[in-house]
């Protein structure tokens, strides 16, 4: 019983965060221009960031701010360009995959089309780094250049990691590892959604005693640890929702990641115990283009993963790597008292969330 009202009183904080981030963002994207072209590019740039979302990165960033003793206030305008990352990182993500729904509503590139989305993307991607510029006044130089030096190391990680999971989709490279998916997922996925985060919220607080000392790289290395277990977890179960949450709440089409060919963890656990013969139809089927695969293909590799347990052995690898994400979290807060701080236990029920949601 305490763990609903627990989750239920964060999923009301994440949604109060979120509209806060978002209001922020939205204040600062342009409205309309005399320009009618250009007043179409500024809805486009407020598209995805007006249709909400879970706000997991801005929320954590406020979070871990707050555990090192620092007020909230200095890091709404960082975590708001969080939540822009993500925004246009998506217009992008969604047009390399070909997806069709983004939050329940079709893809901005299925509205406007690919060449205006791409702009759009980049439009937004400049206004993110435009708002970080604009916390100078507030926080100072040092901060704001240690804040801007995160971003493109989260930004050169999230490449990387697109760089290889498109590379295989192109080359029809089905001779995934697991080590290699684990490396894939921990640069496209963990350093923006749970490394760079709490990293940033980290540098944030950096007022606070504990981050003027030398123990600060120390620090920010045992997150990046925490938060590539809790990013590889957090990949996992959305790949596993992918497969069999409710579209509805979902927001992205259920199966998409087999009408798109990834290669998940049940996929790559699925090929490497099926037998031959299932093999070969198997990557038959997510070869072909999504435009070619019959619904009854996508249900039957979908069915093949149920049947060899490729389901449940990802929920388990999700599971052990969230235990070992919790874990360090853990200790890195009892090695400096922070299990006083007022939003220790609020971080750690959001970190379990992570992998617990079923959206």
């Amino acid at each position: 019983m305490e763990q609903q009202i627990g989750s239920a009183k964060l999923l009301e904080l994440l949604s109060t965060n979120k509209k806060e981030l978002d209001s922020i963002a939205l204040n600062f994207l342009p409205k309309t221009s005399q320009d009618k072209q250009i007043s179409t590019l500024y809805d486009m740039m407020r598209d995805y960031p007006s249709r909400g979302g879970k706000g997991f990165r801005g929320s954590l960033c406020l979070l871990w701010c707050e555990l090192w003793g620092e007020k909230r206030e200095n890091a709404l305008v960082t975590a708001a360009a969080l939540e822009l990352y993500q925004n246009w990182i998506l217009i992008h993500d969604d047009i390399e995959d070909a997806s069709d729904l983004r939050r329940g509503l079709p893809a901005l590139h299925k509205k406007y089309g690919i060449p205006l989305s791409i702009n759009a993307g980049d439009a937004l991607h400049g206004k993110m780094w435009e708002l970080l510029l604009s916390n100078q006044e507030k926080l100072g130089g040092e901060i704001t250049l240690q804040i801007l030096r995160e971003f493109s190391m989260m930004l050169n990680e999230t490449t990387e990691g697109q760089q290889m999971e498109l590379s295989w989709n192109t080359l029809q490279d089905w001779e995934i590892t697991e080590p290699e998916y684990f490396l894939m997922v921990t640069k496209k996925s963990a350093w923006y959604t749970c490394i760079s985060p709490a990293r940033i919220g980290t540098i944030l607080a950096s007022a606070s005693p504990i981050q003027e000392s030398h123990e600060r790289t120390k620090i920010l290395k045992q997150i990046v640890e925490m938060g590539t277990n809790m990013g590889i977890a957090f990949q996992i179960v959305d790949d596993i929702l992918n497969l069999t949450a409710s579209q509805d709440k979902y927001g992205k089409e259920i199966l998409g990641d087999i009408l798109e060919g990834k290669r998940t963890l049940m996929l790559i656990h699925l090929l490497s115990s099926c037998q031959d013969f299932e093999r070969k139809r198997i990557v038959s089927i997510m070869s072909k283009p999504r435009t070619e695969k019959d619904p009854s293909e996508v249900e039957e590799v979908f069915n093949l993963m149920k049947k060899s347990g490729s389901v449940q052995y990802a929920s388990e690898v999700a599971h052990e790597h969230s235990q070992r994400g919790v874990a360090i979290y853990d200790s890195l807060c009892h090695s400096y008292g922070l299990e006083s701080s007022k939003t220790f236990e609020t971080t750690r029920l959001l970190l379990e969330y992570l992998v617990k949601r079923d959206y």
